[in-house]
């Protein structure tokens, strides 16, 4: 039982750290789980690692409920039309990931879920955020508002890449968001709001699935599920103003640092295991 709670909370951290730093979460919680070994039996693992974004989810709506809701009456008309807008565009950059997601999930987490993957993305995508950031050119989008259609869609499209356990959604998105010009903290922030319906709807379709299975939860995983959910919750809050913070005043290269020598790390573990 308390071991159990103890690991939760060792997967809420993480959780709430790297799901908005753009290092890879399932990378990060594929190697906890493979360094841990942890007492929770497989099919509730796959709900719990899936279901604790909910607490990292309900931060970003936390944080950002004013800009994200459109009915507020401190709102003018405009506003509120361009709060809408906003949820579009949203909405439409969700549409790649969830149909990729759909086709490939299980081929995806029988293929690809294991060490040597991640480590291959954390290299490939840390080189990619140093190569980024030695680029000088002045932001084409400074703001949310100037992300247009064809912007959203493409971030979209860049959100597929992290399908792959080690890339990082935040990573990809913002890699794009980069790629494309927007600015640190516009794309952070959109990279944000993009978590909102993707994380729901995969903890939604991963709960349906562990339902219609026949499953059903103990008293104690109900325990680790809610520790590791509200862990995730309140480590997210200061992940995310610590990051919101961070980009307006540096760049990602020290992210992409960090993802090559855990990239290197974890490879040289492989080879000496």
């Amino acid at each position: 039982m308390w071991r159990g709670v103890f690991e939760a909370l060792l997967f809420g951290i993480l959780e709430g750290v790297t799901e908005w730093l753009p290092v890879s979460s399932t990378g990060h919680l594929i190697l906890l789980e493979r360094w841990l070994q942890p007492s929770f039996s497989p099919a509730f693992f796959s709900l719990f690692e899936v279901v604790i974004q909910l607490g990292a989810i309900l931060a970003v709506v936390v944080l950002f409920f004013a800009p994200l809701w459109p009915f507020s009456r401190k709102k003018s008309r405009a506003e509120r039309r361009d709060t809408w807008l906003l949820w579009g565009r949203i909405v439409l950059a969700t549409l790649p990931a969830v149909v990729a997601g759909l086709l490939l999930e299980e081929w995806l987490d029988r293929t690809l879920y294991n060490a040597p993957t991640v480590a291959a993305a954390l290299i490939f995508y840390g080189v990619l955020f140093l190569l980024l950031e030695k680029r000088r050119r002045p932001p084409r989008v400074t703001t949310l508002s100037e992300i247009g259609v064809k912007d959203a869609l493409l971030i979209g499209c860049f959100q597929v890449l992290s399908l792959v356990p080690g890339t990082s959604r935040s990573g990809s998105t913002i890699l794009g968001g980069r790629i494309l010009g927007v600015e640190r903290p516009a794309a952070a922030a959109f990279s944000f709001y993009l978590a909102i319906p993707v994380m729901a709807g995969a903890s939604l379709l991963k709960t349906v699935k562990f339902v219609g299975s026949g499953a059903v939860l103990l008293r104690e995983e109900w325990v680790w599920l809610l520790t590791g959910t509200l862990t995730a919750f309140l480590v997210s809050l200061v992940t995310i103003r610590f990051l919101m913070e961070f980009v307006r005043r540096h760049s990602f290269a020290g992210f992409g640092v960090y993802r090559i020598v855990l990239g290197a790390a974890v490879l040289l573990s492989l080879l000496i295991s």
